[in-house]
């Protein structure tokens, strides 16, 4: 047994060939390529465990080491081994060892465990026979609850249970399965116990295995890197360097302080060279609102001042004075001079944009142009400064519709359509260079325009029909026909008509509904006559209101089959012959029934009568069923009929008959007269003497009844002859009589027929020879048998008698001499005809015989047997029954029974019928005429049939009875009209009474039952009371009532057809009738008044509206027209009344008018209706709103106001002239704004946050609009100034405050750092104290006023490093007060102070797929400063042209990267911070570029090798190693070959090796062998090997070395050459295999150590025997030893084994389950390897294929030469 060590090396190429070596290689060893552990000799170590040190070294030199824990057991011993053999090749046995185990266990019912797979093939090459050689030897133990089972118990289960253990395996192999148990068992395996443990402990290390994978994977993931960026122009508040100057106050100064960015918080300016005593004070310059930022710090008497903000600067409130802070200090005295400051605020970007609405909605005509500017959205940024206050909008979803301008338009881009898109939903987003942005909502709808075709909801429909059917389709595939207005949103009604048919042939059969579009059937379809089975029906809609708008499409029509025709047999009766005593299941015939309805015929076949003694099947084939009924002898001809029954309703019948005549076969045998004959012999005999006939009778007919006799037995002395055919015994030659002696010859004949295979029968014949005596019969009794009616002279019997001597004797008979004589040879005969019927059946007759002296008597025993004379007799001879139609299958009609006067089987009838079509059969014993197919009488109203009685006589006597069969009718069927539909007109001015037409139906029944009466079921639409009425005796149809063309056009009548049966039944049809129109309902308006407003601008000749009208009669107001009397309006005939080209109007003049309309529906003689119109004119927006007098400025408290809590600022109400909605004015700010807003009722309000140290006032241009269309609007301007709160807190310069010192420069008062904070507010709400919170130290003291914070001491007591945080607390001094805190650490060093920026880890590892595009990322690198105060930089120091890193520490490439040119890049990062001096630190980067997977490749490409044909299962033949540049389990290649006939393959090492090479003795095989990576690519080479046959099993000589099989193995090279050197001839070894044996209690290493090696030698000639070689090693045994000496080293010992060992095999099967096992473990590693490739963010692979790769579909096909 063997197990895999894997392990993976990230190198490709040969750089990833791994080698593997064992430490220890006494027990154990391992291939060097694939990595298999594998036995050395294990015997030594039973009960114990090993710990085996595996390496895996790269060609470099790199390695890797695991441990493989092997525990071998010795609990099973070499006697406890069973071996079976299988006549199946050893691979495929080795890949089914899990199944077989299976298999075994079912059947032993014990666990089986299989240790060994080996080849048991062998012989001389000569031996050809491949499948006859093919054995298999499986050895295994089996395993029960106790332990191991012995042997014997297991073989003797075996060989009991052999069938069931066949079947098992053949469930696995197949069929042609053998299996065999060894007699003796093959040397154990010692290490099978420790293939298990291995398996076990193996399992457990790959789980350690897949853990250190999976641990690795996550310990080298990528951490997400984290940097803090502050912009470049940055400056910390504490870092400015504050201006200093000489104050001037002689004479007044100007100067420019400098630039700052504004929320710049600090001191701005100091003023030296104040006088002692003197006074100077901050006053406005230019702007008195710029004092609310500054403050001056002055005491008096200070010779200093500080200028210094209140509240961070806003450059965004100077925008009037270019972003410019203006001051002065002025100095106090007589003359108060100004030193006047100007300070430049940077703008920073730190409003961001805003919206003037949340949501834009407009409608838009889908006709609209394009390029049009449909909406325009606008936001403001507060932002001063151009650059900051720049917006970009970008929209989304993205459309092709629309574009947005940087304006903010949305500009048509294409058209629109109304029916794809109604409406667009936007998402607006405005956005400054900043990123800051601001979003909104815009809906455009659109509006439809009538610009389409209407369209059908589907180009094509499906309807299937049946056939026969007329009226409406039953449905309609996908949906039911639904045409629509493309306009969806205008959806103007459409109309349906049919435009074609196809076939033409079909257009009258189908007519669609103009309006529903329902399609409907006119005129039925039959299926079987039309010549397709589809018909296109193609349709068209068009608008009502435009007839040239239309659409089509295409109704595709399936008629479907509708069971309207009965099937049909190919003929109506048929003939055939049969076999009697045909077995049951024998095909008699095939009878084919069709049906022209679709499917053919579909239904069931049965027999008739069911005591026939045949079957059919569904196909219609005849069968045998009952074999037994099938004897020629007693029926020649058998007649019955065959049934077609379809499954379908009305479920037609149809019946042939069949005669089946019987061919004879021989099945009977003959049957002699008697089974016992007697003839004598006299002293008269005379050769030719007739002693005796014998006659047999044979029923079979021809051949098979001809009877031939013969003597079988008894005439020994040949005096008897018999005649072949007469069946006469004669005497053949003189008998020597004995004088008052009787000589007896018991003769056996035999009566043979003719048959193919004759049949025959034997009878005695006893034949006595009388010498000379008195007269007597030989017999007391005799018995004879005669048939009745013979004319007289018949013989009966021939008496045997004594008479021996000269005097003749008379025979005479006693009684009944009328009747009986008997002749001086003793025949008796009749003097009279006998009548077995009149008279007696039974005659004893008695007869003597006498000399004259002397007497005897005796009697004849007369049989008259019957003879058939008498035919059968029928009474009456004529029968007339009659039977209901509807009588069930099998119901009795009448008996008719006949008698016979014979006796026997002449008496015995058999009745038989002819006629009747099949419907009717007789019981052939009782002569019971029943029913046996359903009857019709309206198909055949009596049937003629002629009843057979036939008796069994021989010959057949017969007699015939007519029979009349009456069908009486049943009510079965309904009445039927003699159309599906009727149709009729009628002018709707018809009186009632008048008669439409006359419906017609037939009934086929009888009587009542035929008699039909008429009504109707429904009318459609109905009516109460009806409108027409039906004459129910006549079908007459009359109308009822008066008809109206404008309520109704089309009546629908439901009329029924109901017969006078009981029940009744009844039938269905439709009439339609149209109801033709007469002029007669004058035009109707729609509505009585018309009441239309018009806008006074309304341009001259415009529509106004259309007045509808609609006339009940025929043809509507098509040619109607319209009058009225206006001098400002006018109608035209489609009732589209307009304003006249030549006026216009004017509200003000006149507000409404009133007209008249008449319609008149017809030129001539029409009638009129009129109608009310009332036309208002509408105002016209004329006037502008007018604003009242508002008070400047408007005041408002800052707060944080909300669309939900507004601030109320004022209320503005402005006036318009206009009237209704031109005269409503809304108030509402030009643009919005994101702070204010206009209530409904002109209140001005505060929706968002005021904040007023932000801004404190607002310059507001508000609109009044009406309503009107087209809006007039006013504007005017308004200021809102805010009044201060206390709503914000102190904000302090930084989050936290950092401080280092040390101890030696620390003295009490020594400032180490100072808090800042500052607030927007104003006056007392901006006054700042400042304390701890949070923590507290005796160390530091801190000022409430400056922030300053100091030692308390000279921290003279500490003596280690300590670290002080504490909270700081800035509190304002407004109500209620306001705070904010900070984060104080005070680092208290001994000896240094300095700290730096530095990498999170010193190295990283990277990786990436090759030739991904510039810009891909390798990875993040991440260094910290160590404080939040510092940011750090990054900069790339090595291979800049190749990668280059953020900000953020993210290094991408800047070209695609080629793996062949370069694997490895190793990158210097440094990190820098922002500390002064700055500090920085390196790292070190490794990239790796990954591979792609390549196919791997075979060198050389042909490989050849030489193996005997006897070499045993698994002898290696040759390595074949392909190359693969991938890494990891890319490069895990798995070898197979094409054909594993003779050699397989090792699928991890490409070690191919022997299956059975016997059958290629001689020959040379070409090996296709395949190498497939992971990924499926792969190579091919070819393998040639030559299987030399000269040497057989008897020329393998075998010698022991003392030394491990493996050290033997890998000097099998150097051991041929120096035997070579020895023997003087050529060695070749064929086997190197473990000698080692013996139970686990041997632990003697050195003394078990022992291997042997076979090998064939050859000279010039061929192979040399083994006793010559044999003789030769001993000879020069010293010689061998030395050379061997040479290769193994001192202490070698060899000796010749006398008899060669049977191949080990369980050894190489071991491997191999080793080697299977292994797989199953690769594919375990492979799929954690896998996933861990999968999801790593390194481990890439490029796409690099070698410059000789050759695609596998590029490889041209090898040639393999077939063994």
């Amino acid at each position: 047994m063997s197990v895999p060590s894997l392990a993976s090396d990230l190198d490709v190429g040969e750089e990833c060939q791994l080698v593997y070596s064992l430490s220890d290689r006494q027990y154990f060893d391992i291939d060097p390529s694939s990595g298999e552990v594998y036995v050395v000799s294990a015997v030594a170590l039973a009960g114990q465990s090993v710990t085996l040190q595996v390496k895996a070294t790269d060609p470099r030199g790199l390695h890797a080491t695991t441990k493989v824990e092997v525990e071998v057991q010795g609990g099973a011993s070499s006697s406890d081994v069973v071996v079976i053999s299988l006549n199946r090749p050893a691979n495929t046995v080795e890949e089914k060892i899990a199944e077989t185990e299976k298999s075994l266990s079912s059947v032993l019912n014990w666990t089986v465990i299989i240790i060994e797979v080996s080849s048991a093939n062998g012989g001389s090459s000569e031996s050809r026979s491949v499948t006859a050689e093919t054995k298999t030897l499986v050895s295994f133990i089996s395993e029960d609850k106790e332990g191991v089972v012995s042997s014997e118990e297991v073989t003797e289960k075996l060989q009991s249970q052999s069938a069931a253990v066949t079947e098992e395996l053949v469930k696995v192999y197949g069929e042609g399965l053998k299996f065999a148990v060894e007699s003796e068992p093959l040397s154990p395996a010692p290490y099978l116990d420790a293939f298990i443990s291995v398996m076990v402990l193996f399992a457990l290390s790959l789980l350690v295995i897949v853990a250190l994978v999976v641990h690795k994977r996550f310990s080298r993931s990528d951490w997400r890197n984290r940097s803090i960026r502050l912009p470049p122009n940055f400056q910390s508040p504490t870092e400015r360097q504050q201006s200093t100057s000489v104050i001037n106050c002689n004479g007044g100064s100007e100067a420019v302080v400098g630039v700052v960015d504004e929320g710049y918080v600090g001191d701005v300016e100091l003023f030296t060279g104040i006088t002692a005593g003197s006074g100077v004070q901050l006053v406005p310059h230019i702007s008195d609102e710029h004092l609310e930022y500054l403050e001056l710090s002055f005491t008096l008497g200070d010779t200093s001042a500080t200028v210094r903000t209140k509240k961070p600067l806003d450059a965004d409130t100077l925008t009037g004075i270019a972003r410019t802070l203006y001051y002065s200090v002025m100095c106090d005295g007589v003359i108060k001079f100004n030193n006047t400051r100007t300070l430049q605020v940077n703008d920073l970007n730190d409003n961001g944009p805003v919206f003037t609405e949340n949501h834009y909605s407009i409608d838009v005509s889908e006709a609209t142009q394009l390029g049009t500017e449909v909406l325009r959205v606008t936001a403001v940024d507060a932002d001063s400064a151009p650059e900051n206050n720049r917006l970009t909008y970008s929209f989304t979803p993205a459309s092709e519709d629309f574009t947005l301008t940087d304006s903010g338009a949305f500009i048509l881009k294409r058209r629109l359509n109304y029916n794809l898109v109604q409406q667009y939903n936007f998402v607006v987003t405005a956005q400054d260079v900043g990123g800051l942005n601001d979003s909104a909502t815009v809906v455009i709808n659109v509006v439809d325009f009538d610009n389409l075709n209407p369209y059908f909801s589907h180009s094509i429909y499906r309807a299937m029909i049946p056939e026969n059917q007329v009226g409406p389709f039953g449905s309609i595939e996908p949906e039911p026909i639904k045409a629509q207005d493309g306009d969806t949103g205008i959806n103007v009604t459409v109309s349906y008509r049919i435009s074609s048919v196809s076939p033409d042939e079909y257009e009258g059969n189908f007519e669609i509904d103009s309006s529903s579009g329902v399609v409907s059937v006119l005129t039925a379809l039959d299926r079987e006559e039309i010549n397709t089975r589809v018909i296109s029906v193609s349709i068209k809609a068009a608008q009502t209101d435009d007839s040239l708008k239309t659409a089509d499409a295409v109704v595709s029509v399936t008629v479907e089959d509708v069971n309207d025709n009965p099937p049909e047999f190919s003929q109506p009766d048929y003939s055939v012959t049969l076999q009697e005593n045909s077995p049951a299941g024998a095909v008699v015939f095939k009878a084919t029934v069709s049906d022209p309805d679709e499917g053919g015929f579909v239904g069931t076949l049965r027999v008739l009568p069911e005591s026939a003694p045949f079957s059919v099947d569904a196909d219609g084939t005849v069968r045998v069923e009952n074999s037994l009924a099938l004897d020629r002898e007693t029926a020649e001809l058998i007649t019955f009929q065959i049934e077609a029954r379809e499954s379908e309703t009305p479920n037609n019948v149809v019946l042939a008959e069949v005669n089946v005549t019987l061919l004879d076969e021989n099945d009977n045998s003959p049957v002699f007269s008697s089974n016992t004959y007697e003839g004598n012999v006299f002293a008269n005999q005379t050769v030719g003497l007739l002693l005796v006939q014998v006659k047999a009778e044979d029923a079979d007919a021809g051949p098979n009844g001809r009877v031939k006799y013969s003597i079988v037995f008894g005439n020994n002395d040949g005096y008897f002859s018999v005649g072949e055919d007469s069946g006469e015994i004669t005497l053949a030659k003189t008998i020597p009589l004995v004088e008052n002696q009787i000589l007896e010859f018991p003769l056996y004949i035999t009566a043979r027929d003719e048959g193919v295979i004759p049949r025959f029968t034997t009878a005695k014949v006893n034949i006595q020879a009388h010498g000379n005596s008195k007269p007597q019969f030989l017999q007391r009794v005799y018995h004879g048998t005669i048939e009745e009616e013979q004319d007289p002279g018949v013989l009966i019997v021939r008496v045997n008698f004594f008479a021996a001597g000269e005097i003749p004797v008379t025979l005479t008979v006693d009684t009944d001499a009328d009747k009986f004589a008997i002749s001086p040879e003793g025949e008796l005969t009749t003097k009279v005809k006998l009548d077995y019927d009149e008279s007696s059946h039974n005659y004893s007759v008695g007869i003597s015989i006498s000399d004259g002296t002397h007497s005897d008597s005796a009697v004849v025993e007369v049989q008259v047997t019957d003879v058939n004379d008498n035919s059968p007799v029928f009474s009456p001879s004529s029968v007339t029954e009659s039977v209901p139609e509807d009588a069930e299958v099998g119901s009795n009609v009448t008996a008719v029974p006949a008698t016979d006067k014979d006796s026997g089987f002449n008496k015995e009838l058999r009745y038989s019928l002819r006629g009747g079509e099949g419907r009717f059969s007789v019981d052939p014993l009782s002569g019971m005429v029943s029913v046996a197919a359903g009857l019709d009488r309206e198909t055949k109203a009596e049937y003629q049939l002629l009843v057979v009685a036939e008796d069994q006589g021989r010959p057949t006597r017969s007699a015939t009875a007519t029979l009349l069969v009456r069908v009486s009718d049943i009510n079965d069927n309904a009445p039927v009209f003699s159309a599906a539909e009727y149709q009729a007109e009628v002018l709707e001015t018809e009186s009632v009474g008048t008669s439409l037409l006359t419906l017609t139906a037939g009934d086929p029944d009888e009587g009542a039952n035929g008699r039909v009466s008429f009504s109707i079921l429904q009318q459609s639409p109905s009516s109460d009371p009806a409108a027409f009425e039906l004459d129910s005796s006549n079908g007459t149809l009359r109308l009822a009532q008066t008809l109206d063309y404008s309520r109704v056009k089309v009546y629908s009548l439901i009329v029924q057809a109901s017969d006078g049966g009981i029940p009744s039944l009844t039938g269905n049809s439709s009439v339609v009738v149209r109801v033709k129109d007469v002029n007669n309902n004058p035009p109707e308006f729609s509505q009585e008044r018309y009441d239309v407003a018009v806008s006074e601008n309304l341009p001259s000749g415009a529509s106004i509206l259309t007045l509808e009208v609609t006339d009940r009669d025929e043809g509507g107001f098509s040619l109607g027209y319209f009058l009225f009397t206006s001098d400002t309006f006018d109608i035209n005939k489609q009732g589209v009344v307009s304003l006249r080209k030549d006026v216009s109007l004017d509200r003000e003049t006149n507000n409404s008018y009133q007209i008249q309309v008449r319609a008149v529906d017809q030129p001539t003689a029409g009638l009129t209706s009129t109608a009310q119109l009332n036309i208002t004119v509408l105002d016209y927006n004329d006037n502008a709103p007018q604003f009242p007098v508002l008070p400047d400025p408007l005041q408002i408290l800052e707060g944080n106001y909300s669309e939900r809590t507004p601030g109320e600022v004022f209320t503005i109400l402005p006036t318009d002239a206009d009237i209704g909605p031109n005269g409503e004015v809304t108030v509402s700010l030009s643009s919005p704004h994101p702070l204010f807003r206009f209530r409904e009722d002109g209140t001005l309000l505060a929706v968002g946050p005021l904040d007023r140290e932000s801004r404190e006032t607002f310059e507001l241009l508000v609109k009044a609009s009406d309503k009107g269309q087209p809006q007039r609007e006013t504007f005017t301007s308004v200021r809102v100034s805010l009044i201060d709160v206390n709503d914000n807190t102190p904000e302090f310069s930084s989050s936290s405050y950092v401080s280092s010192i040390l101890l030696k420069d620390a003295e009490e008062g020594k400032e180490l750092l100072r808090l800042s904070a500052s607030d927007r507010d104003s006056g007392n709400n901006s006054l700042i104290t400042y304390s701890f919170s949070e923590g507290s130290s005796p160390y530091l003291a801190l000022n409430s006023q400056t922030g300053a914070v100091t030692l308390t001491s000279d921290l003279a007591d500490i003596t280690e490093d300590i670290t002080l945080v504490l909270t700081a607390m800035a509190e304002d001094n407004g109500q209620p007060p306001l705070n904010s805190t900070a984060r104080v650490v005070v680092n208290l060093r001994v000896i240094s102070v300095v700290e730096g920026v530095g990498f999170r880890n010193p190295t990283y590892n990277f990786s990436l797929p090759e030739n991904l595009p510039e810009g891909a990322t390798v990875g993040t690198v991440w260094a910290s400063s160590g404080s939040d105060l510092y940011d750090v930089s990054y900069e790339l120091k090595t291979d800049t042209d190749l990668f280059s890193i953020s900000a953020g520490g993210a290094i991408v490439t800047r070209t695609p990267l080629d793996r062949e040119k370069q694997e490895w890049y190793f990158l210097d990062v440094e990190a820098v911070d922002t500390r002064t001096p700055p500090t920085s630190a390196t790292a070190l980067v490794r990239v790796q570029v990954g591979d792609v997977n390549e196919p791997p490749e075979f060198s050389p490409e042909d490989y050849e090798a030489m193996v005997f044909s006897i070499a045993p299962y698994k002898t290696s033949v040759i390595t074949v190693k392909a190359s693969d540049p991938d890494v990891g389990e890319e490069g895990q290649l798995v070898y197979s070959l094409s054909d594993r006939q003779y050699f397989d393959i090792d699928p991890s090492s490409g070690e191919v090796y022997v299956v059975s090479a016997v059958a290629l003795a001689g020959e040379s095989v070409t090996l296709q062998v395949k190498a497939t990576d992971p990924r499926g690519l792969h190579a091919t080479t070819k393998v040639e090997v030559e299987v030399q046959g000269s040497a057989s099993s008897s020329d393998v000589v075998v010698i022991s070395l003392n030394r491990p099989a493996n050290t033997v193995e890998e000097k099998i090279a150097e051991t041929e050459k120096s035997l070579s050197s020895v023997l003087d001839w050529t060695v070749n070894i064929i086997e190197v295999s473990s000698a080692n044996g013996g139970s686990s209690e041997s632990r003697s290493v050195r003394a078990e150590t022992r291997t042997l090696v076979s090998f064939i030698s050859e000279d010039e000639e061929g192979v040399v025997s083994s006793e010559e070689v044999t003789k030769k090693l001993q000879s020069q045994s010293a010689a061998v030893t030395e050379e061997l000496v040479k290769v193994y080293g001192e202490g070698l010992k060899f000796a010749v084994e006398s008899e060669p060992p049977s191949p080990a095999p369980n050894q190489d099967a071991a491997i191999a389950l080793g080697v299977l096992f292994a797989l199953s473990m690769l594919v375990i590693v492979a799929l954690v390897v896998h996933k861990r490739f999968s999801r790593s963010d390194w481990r890439n692979r490029s796409n690099r294929l070698p410059p000789n790769f050759q695609s596998p579909t590029e490889l041209q096909p090898s040639t393999t030469k077939k063994p």
